[in-house]
């Protein structure tokens, strides 16, 4: 079996800050790894100073950015579908649903990655893709092909603990009230990944943002054991599976795959 994994997200650097570690690994492998991304992320942080160009150069840009860190990160394939950066939720759902569903059907990937109903931190944009991914895998099932297993980004308390302390508060204002989310209760996280071995290539992935790096600076005076502690896990919940459920916690996406 050739196996297969896609990972759906909303933005430029989500790949390599949510699920570098997971794309990583399984492309060094030997996996197939793809990645979609939904949006250019045109409305983003250009650089730390001097004047912004515009949405389209900014876009332009990050998509060149995310396609060097994919490189890094050993994806096989790369599909941006262009959506509107920060308005991911103002997208038709059944245009959005289908697109993603697309891909599915082209993939085929036993394994899809996406962010959890709580966006991470409450993102507009993450929460929307984690919606319309999961409706997409309904979508695109028939009676040739189903996805096998759908995951969700979870943290338990530790891990989220080193991407605050090494980052900052992770929050989101929308209109007008802050968000944040407390970390998953252990006993929800199903799956953990030793990510341990490729933490410099994560590194290296998330590096590939430049335009980014002025809020991502405090990682830039980490330790190698603190990089090592920052990217050497990866964790899960398991929205659904046709294979396998139990109260065992997974160390492989695959598992119970032939």
């Amino acid at each position: 079996m050739t196996k297969r994994l896609l990972c759906v997200l909303a933005h430029p650097d989500d790949e390599s800050l949510g699920t570098g570690g997971t794309l990583a690994k399984y492309a060094a492998e030997g996996t197939e790894t793809y990645l979609v991304t939904a949006t250019r992320g045109e409305r983003g942080r250009f650089g730390g100073s001097g004047e912004r160009p515009g949405d389209a150069v900014v876009g332009e840009t990050r998509e060149t950015e995310l396609r060097a860190a994919a490189r890094e990160l050993g994806v096989r394939e790369v599909i941006v579908l262009g959506f509107s950066d920060g308005g991911l939720d103002a997208v038709p759902p059944a245009i959005a649903q289908e697109a993603i569903a697309e891909q599915l059907r082209r993939i085929k990937p036993q394994v899809v990655v996406t962010f959890g109903p709580d966006g991470a931190y409450g993102h507009p944009d993450h929460i929307a893709v984690s919606q319309l991914t999961t409706a997409a895998v309904v979508r695109a099932a028939d009676r040739d092909y189903a996805v096998s297993k759908l995951y969700y980004i979870a943290w338990s308390a530790p891990v989220w603990a080193q991407y605050q302390a090494a980052l900052k508060r992770l929050t989101s204002t929308v209109d007008g009230v802050e968000r944040h989310v407390d970390p998953a209760p252990d006993w929800e996280i199903t799956t953990r990944l030793d990510t341990s071995a490729v933490w410099p290539t994560v590194w290296r992935a998330v590096q590939c943002h430049q335009t980014q790096m002025g809020g991502y600076a405090p990682l830039t005076q980490l330790s190698p054991e603190r990089h090592r502690a920052l990217w050497g896990v990866q964790e899960f919940y398991r929205a659904f599976s046709l294979v396998n459920g139990s109260r065992t916690r997974e160390s492989d996406l695959f598992e119970g795959l032939p």
